[in-house]
């Protein structure tokens, strides 16, 4: 192997390693999102509000390098599906941090009003897509297909909380239609899990891509059976 390769191949396997960084920081902020609305801290709302452009920087941080190994090494075809799929990842992990910040916001935009009731489903949404990303991301590391090919399965469970959570709302709002907004913000969080989990098929698509240069399509049929087409 040449010193050329091996630079090569240590800066790519950084950039990976900075891949995992930036997704244990993106389930941190999912996790403590909704730990702060249930314990109705406003205070770490709006820090993890502020600590969302430092998810933003490191994802430029690594598109940056990811370019520059482009433009200046002569990466054979396995590697540039790699970095392709490292700049769609970090995407990806983005809008997950996104989704967390907005978990935030409608924290505070709920103010001091004291919550409907407990939360319960909405914390396993976001145990569940937290648990999802961190495996997608393991089976991008170790290559891994079958499990990048079984995590999409794991949507429906979200999908179930997701509606469990909306007919409980609505349960609360025809009872007592004062209880509208709450209830509106409440759902709001519960959708941005539900996105968040479908973002983690997308990341396994890509690892899937990675290993075998083929494309699929992990999506949710009507039955809320996932398919690859």
């Amino acid at each position: 192997m040449t010193r050329l390769r091996e630079t090569f191949e240590r800066e790519l396997q950084r950039i990976q390693d900075e891949v995992l960084v930036l997704g244990s920081m993106v389930e941190k902020a999912i996790i403590e999102s909704v730990e702060n609305l249930k314990q109705r801290d406003l205070e770490k709302a709006r820090r993890l509000i502020v600590e969302d452009r430092m998810l933003n920087d490191r994802r430029f941080a690594i598109e940056h390098d990811a370019l520059i190994l482009i433009a200046t090494q002569q990466p054979m075809a396995s590697d540039l599906r790699t970095i392709a799929a490292v700049l769609a990842i970090i995407t990806e992990l983005e809008r997950i941090g996104d989704y967390a910040k907005g978990i935030s916001k409608i924290n505070l935009m709920m103010e001091e009003a004291p919550l409907l009731k407990p939360l319960v489903d909405i914390p396993r949404m976001a145990e569940k897509a937290r648990d999802m990303l961190h495996r997608a991301l393991e089976a991008f590391v170790q290559r891994d297909v079958d499990l990048a090919r079984a995590i999409p399965d794991e949507d429906d469970e979200v999908d179930a909380l997701y509606n469990q959570v909306y007919r409980e709302l609505l349960t609360f709002i025809m009872s007592d239609p004062t209880t509208i907004d709450q209830a509106t913000y409440l759902l709001w969080v519960a959708h941005n899990l539900e996105r968040a989990a479908d973002r983690v098929t997308n990341i396994c698509e890509r690892v899937v891509f990675t290993v075998t240069g083929e494309m699929v399509e992990m999506d949710v049929d009507e039955s809320g059976l996932v398919g690859i087409h």
